[in-house]
């Protein structure tokens, strides 16, 4: 199997140089690093040639690298059921770039990519209904980027007294706020059932 992803990498490369910067094979699946600028045009090559055909889109995602000029990797999962290959593709964009939709070349890019812009800010150019899809219209700031707070900004609960939701600043106590990441079980003085038998028997 990673003969064949080899040898489709490499094909890839050789009919899309305008789009590929690199491509491997690791743990048995292709991974090729592609421009930001010719996306659309690079998925709809994928799905049409008769060597490639992925044409399910299986996933979109983001990961965040807050220290690179590039902040953010969008990845995209494919899948040929005509040839029993997966591909992910990996596009490099910085933080105020935008990236053109896939929703013309494959509608279930909808969903994806409005998740994508609600969580990491990720703007997508040509995507006919670009708005949050998990959090509230109001939402401030993308949870899933690692400056986000673990706390969030504001919290929502629901004011018996005026009988309506209501949005209030985060306020923690302070100690609420301290961690000392120890395990129960270290540094611990338990004395259990029994244990009082193990000094008797001296």
């Amino acid at each position: 199997m990673s003969e064949a992803l080899k040898e489709l990498g490499a094909y890839i490369e050789v009919k899309r140089p305008d789009c590929v910067l690199a491509w491997d094979v690791t743990h048995g699946e292709l991974n090729v690093d592609v421009t930001p600028s010719n996306i659309e045009d690079f998925v709809e090559f994928l799905r049409t040639d008769v060597n490639c055909r992925f044409s399910t889109l299986v996933d979109i995602t983001a990961v965040d690298y807050p220290e690179r000029a590039k902040r953010f990797d969008l990845v995209y999962h494919f899948l040929s059921m005509y040839r029993n290959h997966r591909i992910r593709l990996r596009v490099a964009v910085r933080e105020e770039e935008m990236v053109a939709s896939l929703v013309d070349v494959h509608p279930s890019a909808n969903w994806f990519e409005r998740e994508i812009f609600d969580m990491f800010g990720i703007l997508f150019t040509g995507h006919p209904d670009l708005r949050r899809i998990l959090t509230d219209y109001g939402f401030r700031g993308h949870p899933l980027r690692k400056d986000f707070p673990t706390t969030g900004y504001v919290e929502v609960r629901y004011d018996e007294a005026q009988k309506r939701v209501v949005y209030e600043p985060v306020t923690l106590v302070q100690e609420y706020r301290q961690f000392d990441f120890m395990s129960p079980w270290e540094g611990a003085k338990y004395v259990l059932p029994g244990d009082e038998k193990k000094d008797a028997a001296k």
